[in-house]
């Protein structure tokens, strides 16, 4: 019977910013072996600080066919668009 490695999704957080980003994914046997080869894949130029794996089967998403149900609430929320709040004239441009 082909055993298969699980398939982990590989997030990057580059030098210059907080979050991470979603570079790929790699085959690997756990979450250790699985940031060893992200690091050799991915970040070949030092480009990153810090890496996140995840496997994939763990990861949970919405369809974007139930985007209008999932989004629709938030619509009657007005207190959250920006134009809802006075910015004080010495903030300046943002």
């Amino acid at each position: 019977m082909k055993h298969e490695w699980p398939l982990w999704e590989v997030f990057i957080r580059g030098q210059h910013g907080m979050s991470h980003r979603h570079v790929g994914s790699l085959h690997a046997p756990d979450a250790e072996m699985a940031i060893k080869n992200a690091r050799d894949v991915y970040t070949r130029r030092n480009e990153g600080v810090s890496i996140w794996v995840v496997e994939a089967n763990n990861i949970a998403a919405s369809s974007p066919g139930d985007k209008g149900p999932l989004y629709e609430p938030s619509e009657s929320k007005v207190y959250r668009h920006p134009t809802f709040f006075d910015i004080p004239e010495e903030v300046g441009a943002m």
